[in-house]
C-alpha cells in the first residue's frame, strides 16, 4: 500500500489518526476554559476521561488543539507502505521500526515533537502530556484550511510544472533543515509534511524513532527516499522531472559523503528498476518506484 491509498483526512487536520472519524468538540467545559487562563494541563486530563477516539481535535478558546491519547495499538496500513517499499528497492533501511504502541509509542511521540522544536523546526507544540495522552496546538491558523504537502504537490499539476517544483523543492529544502539539524523524520512522506499558512513547512507523524535503532546518514536516507517516492509520479505527470532532477542533483552535492555513498550503492541495487514497464495498466505503484528511480539518479 502507497501514500496514495491511505485515507485522506479532512483538510484542516495536522495529525492522522487509526480512525477514519476525526469528531470536534466546540464547547470544552466552563471548568476547562476558564476566565482567561488556559491550564493546559487539566483540559488535558478533563478531556481524556471522555474522549473515545484516539485522535480529537478541540476549540479552546482562540486557539484549536488536538488530544491524542495512547492507543492499544497501531493500525497495519501505515506500516504496509514502508515494508512494502523496502521490498521493492532492496532498502533493508527503509523496513518498519519496532513500535509497540500504546503508551510508549505516545511518550516517543512526545520525545520527538520537543527535540525537534528546540532544533527550530516546524512541529505541532506539545502543551501538557501524561502517561495517557498529550495535547498539542495545530500547526495551521485556527479557521485556515491546513493541507498536507502531498495533496498541495499533486493539486498544483493542472497548474505545470512551475507551481508543482515550487512546492517540491519547498518540501525538499525543509527535509534539508531537518538533516542540517542533525536529526531526521520518522515517516518523510509528502502526506506527513504540512503547508503552513504561513509558508513554512511543518512535519507530523514521529510515533517510532528510527535514530533508535539505525545510525543517522541511515535514517536520514530513509527520509530522502520516503520523500522521492511519494513525490516523483506527480513531478513526471506535470513535466517538472527534468528540472526536479537538476535541483537534486546539487542536493547530492552538499550531501554527507558517509550518506551519498550509501545513496549510491542503493541506486545500485534498484537498477532493475530501470526496465519496468512503462504502462499504467501495471498499477501506481510499480510506476511511483520507477520515477523515483528516474529522479534520484544522475
Amino acid at each position: 500500500m502507497t501514500p496514495n491509498h491511505l485515507p485522506r483526512l479532512p483538510a484542516v487536520t495536522t495529525l492522522p489518526s487509526s480512525s477514519n472519524a476525526l469528531p470536534t468538540d466546540p464547547a470544552p467545559s466552563p471548568a476547562a476554559a476558564a476566565a482567561g487562563s488556559k491550564d493546559y494541563n487539566a483540559f488535558l486530563h478533563e478531556q481524556l476521561t471522555r474522549q473515545q477516539h484516539n485522535i480529537q481535535r478541540y476549540d479552546f478558546g482562540d486557539e484549536v488543539l488536538w488530544i491524542k491519547r495512547a492507543s492499544a495499538g497501531n493500525p497495519a496500513w501505515r506500516y504496509r507502505c514502508l515494508d512494502g517499499l523496502a521490498r521493492l528497492l532492496r532498502a533493508p533501511m527503509l523496513k518498519p521500526v519496532p513500535n509497540p504502541g500504546g503508551r510508549q509509542a505516545l511518550a516517543t511521540e512526545v520525545r520527538r515533537l520537543r527535540q525537534l522544536a528546540s532544533h527550530g523546526l516546524r512541529v505541532p507544540q506539545v502543551l501538557a502530556a501524561c502517561e495517557d495522552g498529550f495535547v498539542m496546538r495545530h500547526l495551521g491558523a485556527p479557521g485556515a484550511e491546513t493541507e498536507s504537502l502531498g495533496n498541495a504537490i499533486e493539486a498544483a499539476i493542472p497548474r505545470g510544472a512551475q507551481a508543482t517544483l515550487a512546492l517540491w523543492r519547498q518540501g525538499l529544502e525543509a527535509l534539508t533543515r531537518v538533516h542540517a539539524s542533525g536529526d531526521c523524520l520518522s515517516q518523510a512522506f509528502a502526506r506527513n509534511m504540512v503547508c503552513c499558512a504561513d509558508g513554512e513547512i511543518g512535519f507530523i507523524d514521529f510515533e517510532d524513532d528510527p535514530a533508535a535503532h539505525l545510525p543517522l546518514e541511515l535514517c536520514q536516507l530513509r527520509d530522502v527516499l520516503c520523500y522521492a517516492h511519494s513525490t516523483a509520479l506527480f513531478l513526471e505527470q506535470s513535466t517538472a522531472m527534468q528540472p526536479a532532477r537538476a535541483i537534486w542533483q546539487e542536493h547530492v552535492a552538499h550531501m554527507q559523503p558517509r550518506t551519498r555513498q550509501l545513496l549510491e550503492r542503493t541506486l545500485e541495487n534498484m537498477a532493475w528498476v530501470r526496465h519496468l514497464p512503462t504502462s499504467r495498466r501495471l498499477g501506481r505503484d510499480l510506476q511511483r518506484v520507477r520515477m523515483a528511480y528516474v529522479l534520484l539518479t544522475p
